[in-house]
């Protein structure tokens, strides 16, 4: 997305953007229909306060309380994370990082086994992750579909209502479904003063379906906003940039734009565990392109997340933006936007082109000389007030965030590695300034303080002034994308914080005259705070450390925060081995199995997650000389197929077996001639297995399984039944497992007995068609102290489905190439210390040798000392 010419959204003939908390005023109607003026800017954090709060959409605005708020929301799915305990670490990291909300998705199908069944509990408690977002301080922006597309199975809806045509009964379902759902967030309505749920918004693209589920919305009680695709305000959705210079610049265009509900998707992506995944995004990993990580762990791509989050939360000047008169630069396109209040500007100047450009931009009476790297973009300002007088006149690099932290102002200003910095003030007399650390550099001339500095890669330069007349302090702060990461504001009910160092700042609260701070930390690091006056003690993560006074105004601690511990993930093994697949035997007892008929659609018999068995009695079968087996699947799709229990062969979908007209169906016919010479019998029996993966989030209802099977050498009558997945785990949900006979019996279960089974060294293949389960447990000894994240990392060529304490976490398909894949182990699912983790594998197996062997193996993916309280 780029910074796109289209005009700012109509506001009455003129354009209003809030985006910092601020004095600054705009004109919406009353409720009378009058207009009057509204401050714009963000309310304090918000929480279940028991207080009432008014919400209302107002002129293209979100207006609480009636001030103007700027929604700078990021995207989390809970059921991408099924470990309750981890919500409260990821809602914590999004809210540090510069968001004031969370959008949560629900996925019906994950909440709901069968029809007029839904369940709340445990990983699908949405009222105590409501919660916890309330705790954290986060608006919510609750999307409960009815179909959200978002990567999911079906787009969310549930299998049984696939298999249910016709649109009166789709809309009643889905009535009943937000129905469930409303009565938990009434519960959690910041309206209400119970909760943070600020906004509710329905994925319904037709009109009159959006009014019957509205209508449904309001007769629940839901009190808040309800928007939908195409309402006002409009949102600004930035959804996987490819780099942190398209993120950058989709951010800095919508806010060009006028946007004021901005959504970044997604912050955190989560796994898609068990047979989550539609066919269109069938990997365990949902958003590599998210900022958190699938293990958890901060990346680079929250840097323009953060940098401009802060930016809108805590540069008051910036409060209201309005097109200015154009602006041009060789090269750049540039969008020139001021506040009339304060007369604040700022410009956000995008390259499109391959290479940086360097150009000169008109501000402030200024011929001013920026670089703006390559497909990058940057916002630059003028006019800022930065306290005692003093103004920003320019700079050439990116402001984050001013603040008022007791006796000092701070002024926090970004830039890539090895840039020269120019930030030049406006001060009615010559202040005494001191650089803090040697790259920075300054000059005072006719009324301005020049200061220079070269950014170095990870480090922060730090440059102190202050008026003969006055002990307040101006710090400037000047730090690369890398090092931006380590400053965090906070907001408290008596005034800002702002702390240096950590990898994360969790919490910071005033206690009297010491600030009790919680965070994480990899490697050592230096500790400083600004608080409030009055504070003269810090402790981190529950204990006091030594602190001293700054040179910069701070508390500074005097010996170095900790790092984390090494740890050490233990190998794997010894391993047990269990051969499956007795519905390949023609004496298997299908008795019990659904009848089929001539619809062999795996939905149609209920059967709607992972693996299907298909068994047909042949009648007629003597002379048979060939099996062809048509079959439709979603990704990764697979056919096994048996005779009388002699192997036919194994089919694999590839890219060539593409529906044209069923988006996310792979359709293709395995063909088979039989083994050896023709039947002498005229019975026979047919055992098929099909992988039959996931449903497309936009083609629901597409066949699943096998769709037909024709011969040659003779037209044997087939008698077919089948079977799919067991009833739904009670506690895992309906779509963690298939219909493998393994599955069936528990062998992915913790608690199933296998003493009897082989004892091996390690997973190898047996060298047969069909499934075969390893089994193995292994302790972990993770510190109490420490967060860490484990990976499961299998190298091969096998069809591998990975089951941990009984989780589905995903398939391996390592079917033409031996890439590693890592499957994240998230703390929850996985036991960290003391009790014993059972990892069973269910390998599918086309009976040749592989040409690369399975190799298991834990992967430790990141760690820190943290504050947050150890998952149970």
């Amino acid at each position: 997305m780029g910074l796109s010419r289209r005009v700012f959204s109509a506001l009455a003939g003129s354009s209003v953007l809030g985006l910092a908390l601020g004095g600054s005023m705009s004109e919406v109607p009353s409720e009378a229909g009058a207009y009057g003026p509204v401050p714009t800017g963000q309310p304090g954090p918000p929480a279940a306060d028991g207080v009432r709060h008014r919400v209302a959409v107002e002129r293209d605005a979100l207006v609480v309380d009636g001030r103007r708020l700027v929604l700078w929301s990021g995207e989390l799915h809970p059921f991408r994370l099924p470990s309750p305990a981890l919500w409260r670490d990821v809602l914590e990291k999004i809210r540090a990082h510069g968001c004031n909300a969370v959008t949560v998705p629900l996925a019906w199908n994950t909440h709901s086994p069968a029809p007029g069944r839904y369940d709340f509990t445990g990983v699908r408690d949405l009222g105590g992750f409501l919660r916890t977002a309330a705790e954290v301080g986060l608006y919510v922006v609750l999307r409960p579909g009815p179909r959200i597309g978002a990567g999911v199975d079906s787009g969310g809806l549930p299998g049984w209502l696939t298999a249910r045509p016709g649109e009166p009964e789709y809309l009643r379902q889905a009535g009943e479904w937000l129905s469930r759902v409303n009565a938990v967030a009434a519960r959690h309505l910041y309206t209400r003063g119970t909760g943070t749920v600020l906004l509710y918004r329905l994925d319904s693209p037709h009109p009159a379906e959006q009014a019957a589920l509205r209508d449904r919305v309001r007769a629940d009680g839901v009190d808040v906003p309800v928007l939908h695709e195409g309402s006002a305000p409009a949102w600004g959705e930035v959804r996987r940039p490819r780099d942190v210079a398209a993120a950058r610049r989709a951010l800095l265009g919508d806010v060009a734009d006028g946007v004021t509900l901005h959504s970044v998707n997604t912050v955190f992506g989560g796994s898609s565990w068990g047979w989550l995944a539609a066919s269109s995004a069938p990997g365990t990993e949902y958003d590599p392109t998210a900022g958190i990580d699938e293990a958890r762990r901060p990346t680079e791509r929250l840097v323009p997340l953060h940098q401009v989050g802060h930016l809108l939360r805590h540069v008051p000047d910036l409060a209201r933006l309005e097109p200015a008169a154009e602006v041009a630069a060789p090269g750049l396109d540039v969008r020139h936007l001021a506040d009339p209040d304060t007369g604040a500007e700022a410009y956000v100047l995008r390259n499109d082109s391959a290479a940086p450009v360097t150009s000169r931009v008109r501000m402030a009476g200024t011929d001013v000389k920026v670089t703006v790297p390559a497909g990058d973009a940057r916002l630059l300002a003028t006019g800022l007030d930065l306290g005692q007088g003093r103004k920003l006149a320019y700079a050439t690099v990116q402001p984050m965030m001013t603040l008022k932290v007791g006796r000092v102002d701070l002024a926090v200003f970004t830039g890539r590695p090895g840039e020269m910095a120019h930030v030049v003030l406006d001060c009615p007399q010559e202040p005494w300034t001191v650089r803090l650390d040697e790259e920075g550099a300054w000059a005072y001339d006719q009324g301005k303080l020049h200061v220079t500095v070269e950014l170095a890669a990870g480090t922060l330069t730090r440059v102190r002034v202050r008026n003969p007349d006055s002990d307040r302090l101006l710090l400037l702060f000047f730090t690369d994308d890398a090092y931006s990461l380590r400053l965090w504001p906070r907001q408290t009910p008596t005034g800002s914080v702002l702390v240096r160092g950590p990898g994360l700042l969790r919490s910071a609260d005033l206690d009297g005259d010491t600030v009790r701070l919680t965070g994480d930390t990899v490697g050592e690091c230096d500790l400083e705070v600004w608080a409030p006056r009055g504070i003269t003690d810090v402790t981190w993560n529950g204990a006091r450390v030594a602190t001293t006074a700054s040179r910069a105004g701070g508390l500074v601690t005097t010996a170095r925060l900790p790092g984390v511990p090494d740890l050490a993930p233990p190998a794997l093994g010894p391993w047990r081995r269990r051969a499956e697949n007795p519905e390949s035997a023609p004496g298997y007892d299908d008795s019990a199995w659904p009848t089929a008929g001539r619809v062999l659609d795996a939905d149609a018999h209920g059967f709607h997650h992972g693996d299907v068995w298909y068994r047909a009695r042949l009648t007629g079968a003597a002379g048979l000389g060939s099996v062809a087996l048509s079959y439709a699947t979603g990704a990764q799709g697979l056919l096994m197929a048996w005779l009388d229990g002699t192997p036919l062969g194994t089919h694999r979908m590839s890219a060539e077996d593409t529906s044209a007209d069923t988006p996310g169906t792979w359709r293709a016919t395995a063909r088979f001639p039989t083994p050896g010479n023709p039947l002498l019998t005229d019975e026979a029996v047919l055992s098929v297995l099909v992988r039959r993966t996931q449903q497309d989030e936009d083609a629901p209802r597409a066949a699943r399984g096998l769709t037909s099977a024709d011969f040659t050498g003779a037209a044997p009558r087939a008698r077919w039944r089948l079977q799919g997945a067991a009833a739904a785990d009670p506690v895992r949900g309906p779509l963690n497992t298939g219909g493998l006979h393994g599955e069936r019996s528990g062998w992915h279960l913790p608690d199933h007995d296998d003493a009897d089974w082989e004892p091996v060294d390690a997973p190898r293949s047996p060298g047969r068609q069909g499934v075969t389960w390893y089994r193995t447990s292994f302790r972990l000894d993770v510190p109490p102290e420490v967060d860490a994240s484990f990976g499961l990392t299998l190298e091969g060529t096998d069809r591998v489905q990975v089951f941990l304490n009984g989780w589905n976490l995903g398939q391996h398909t390592g079917d033409t190439a031996p890439a590693p894949h890592t499957f994240v182990l998230p703390t929850g699912l996985l036991h960290p210390r003391a009790t014993p983790n059972t990892l069973a594998l269910a390998v599918l197996s086309d009976g040749e040798p592989p040409t690369h062997p399975l190799t298991p193996h834990l992967t430790l993916l990141g760690s820190a000392l943290s504050g947050a309280p150890g998952a149970p």
